[in-house]
């Protein structure tokens, strides 16, 4: 069964930065989309497609950078200037490709991320 598993969140001051990392294990698979979340809405912060084209919620364009490495099926979030509206959980999400196919997704179970002086 695949897990995946989040590092790198906490508490920062404003204009602070921090790397979260999201990990798949248990299984090997091909991955497609990979991608960050946040709150109970799971909303889109930042994604990238197998082929490494990359989407950002305006409210994070030119602060954070989402990176993959699809051979480790990890995917992660550098995130800069961070401030205190950033402050929220942040899911991950890993797709999985099968036949060419997209076939599941697996999700994180999430990483806090407090930003405040």
């Amino acid at each position: 069964q695949v897990q995946l598993a989040e590092s790198g969140g906490g508490h920062v001051q404003p204009g602070g930065s921090l790397r979260l990392s999201c990990a798949a294990s248990g299984s090997t698979f091909r991955s497609g989309g990979m991608g960050w979340y946040r709150g109970n809405q799971r909303v889109m912060v930042a994604s990238s497609t197998s082929g490494g084209a990359t989407v950002y919620a305006d409210s994070v364009k030119g602060r954070f950078t989402i990176s993959r490495d699809s051979a480790k099926n990890t995917v992660y979030l550098q995130m800069n200037s961070l401030k205190p509206e950033d402050t929220d959980v942040y899911y991950c999400k890993i797709g999985r490709i099968r036949l060419g196919r997209p076939q599941s997704d697996y999700w994180g179970q999430g990483i806090q991320v407090t930003v405040s002086s």
